[in-house]
């Protein structure tokens, strides 16, 4: 069967100072985001991608033109792989919406969430964020693997918490447990499904760096996790040779 890479794009400014972009325009990669999604390129440089599905966000957008590089390999954009729809969150900083009640339901209960309604940004639940992009996910495996073959491999690039929940729909795990898993900015996951189960053959992997490994002073002393995806603040990364 097809494997389906899955990609988080590089880090930004709003993911080092610790703000929930979602939606927001015009966040791109910041200096550290670049270089990682060029390191990401030089990684997958001599795997044979047969096709690149990205997020209409900027930082997606940027993180996928930096992975291409000059090579041809057909990219679209898909909106069921953008980032889950916060609504009244977006832009909201990550200290700030620590303290709305719904953070609690967001960490033990994220398949009963739905967020605040905005007259700026679109919302939605968790579990629609969840439904929508597996269901791309699925369909565009699918078509890819019709048109070349089982052994073909695509790159998906997406958000954190996009990330997370398909991978947690592949691990057959309840949305409830999905902050349990991690998802790095530049970070590559990957799934191969088939007729019986899917396999998931990555998590979280960034060979660029192991900075990740030991946690933040706020990591360690608390269990939550950050909506939107880890943010990178303190990573490093080696600058291709």
């Amino acid at each position: 069967m097809a494997t389906v890479l899955l990609l988080r794009h590089g880090r930004t400014a709003a993911n080092s100072s610790g703000v929930l972009a979602g939606w927001t325009e015009g966040v791109g990669l910041d200096d550290t985001g670049r270089v990682q999604a060029a390191a990401v390129g030089e990684r997958l440089r001599d795997l044979p991608i047969v096709r690149v599905v990205t997020s209409p966000l900027q930082r997606c957008q940027e993180t996928a033109a930096a992975v291409v590089g000059d090579r041809s390999v057909p990219t679209t954009t898909d909106v069921d792989l953008g980032e889950c729809r916060y609504g009244a969150w977006t832009g909201r900083s990550i200290g700030e919406l620590a303290k709305d009640p719904l953070w609690r339901v967001v960490q033990e209960q994220p398949s009963a969430v739905t967020f605040p309604e905005s007259p700026d940004f679109a919302h939605e639940s968790m579990a629609q964020m969840q439904a929508r992009a597996v269901r791309a996910v699925r369909r565009i495996d699918a078509e890819v693997e019709a048109e070349h073959g089982t052994r073909a491999v695509w790159l998906a690039i997406s958000h954190g918490d996009v990330i997370k929940a398909v991978l947690a729909d592949a691990l057959g795990t309840h949305l409830d447990l999905f902050q349990r898993i991690s998802v790095s900015p530049a970070s590559l996951s990957g799934i191969r499904y088939t007729t019986s189960r899917p396999f998931v053959v990555r998590i979280n992997d960034n060979s660029a760096s192991v900075a990740d490994l030991v946690p933040r002073e706020e990591q360690a002393a608390s269990g939550d996790a950050t909506p939107g995806g880890e943010t990178g603040a303190d990573e490093r990364v080696d600058t291709p040779a």
